[in-house]
């Protein structure tokens, strides 16, 4: 087969079947499978996220993703069941990297490296494009209407949790509406990240933190 012939689902899985028949020992020979689908993974995550960031509106389709990762279409399908799962997956897998939800035992010190990391990883500029792309296509397009919903439901449960974890330190009020408060946060956010009238900078992410923090103080 040439190189530039179209793979199918037979040659791809003659090729898994080739990764995993052991040709010589083990001890000689190291095992590539388990790397080379983690390679893919990550490929068809990043394509997923730069597609849509690209997109200005254009739909992403399977076939985009797998050309722009470097796989045959079967192996996206492996993994995910629509193009929806992908896009979720690959916003879903770089919010997980770049904001971090310590915990210190100290509620301040949570707050504050969650919104501040918040701020910053959606200001980088694939992030960046692929949320106002989804936020921008969502009110026409269900579908994408429905993805965001399930990737901001995701991001206030983290945010919520940790929030959890301070009121059972006894770092909230006893009454504190917890989900108001991540309103609160996610409402700054949203708002100047969408409308650009102000910074999403380091200050603001910690004078936000401290603000919500004295409002829902314990007495």
């Amino acid at each position: 087969m040439s190189e530039t012939e179209p793979r199918t689902a037979q040659t791809e899985q003659a090729d898994l079947e080739a990764e995993q028949a052991p040709s010589t020992p083990p001890s000689t020979r190291p095992h590539t499978g388990r790397r080379r689908n983690e390679a893919a993974h990550r490929a068809i995550l990043d394509a997923a996220l730069q597609l849509l960031a690209d997109s200005d509106g254009t739909p992403v389709t399977i076939d985009a993703i797998a050309r722009t990762a470097g796989v045959g279409k079967q192996t996206v399908y492996r993994w995910w069941p629509s193009k929806g799962a992908v896009l979720l997956d690959a916003l879903a897998d770089r919010a997980d990297q770049d904001v971090h939800g310590p915990d210190t035992g100290t509620l301040r010190t949570d707050l504050r490296a969650f919104v501040a990391t918040t701020f910053d990883a959606a200001q980088r500029s694939t992030t960046a494009s692929a949320l106002r792309t989804l936020a921008r296509e969502a009110a026409r397009d269900p579908h994408l209407a429905d993805l965001m919903r399930t990737f901001t439901a995701a991001r206030r449960t983290a945010l919520r949790e940790l929030l959890s974890r301070g009121l059972e330190r006894g770092e909230l009020a006893a009454d504190a509406d917890l989900d108001l408060i991540v309103d609160q946060v996610y409402g700054v956010f949203w708002y100047r990240f969408l409308l650009g009238h102000a910074p999403l900078d380091p200050t603001t992410a910690e004078r936000l933190a401290d603000t919500l923090l004295t409002t829902n103080a314990p007495t």
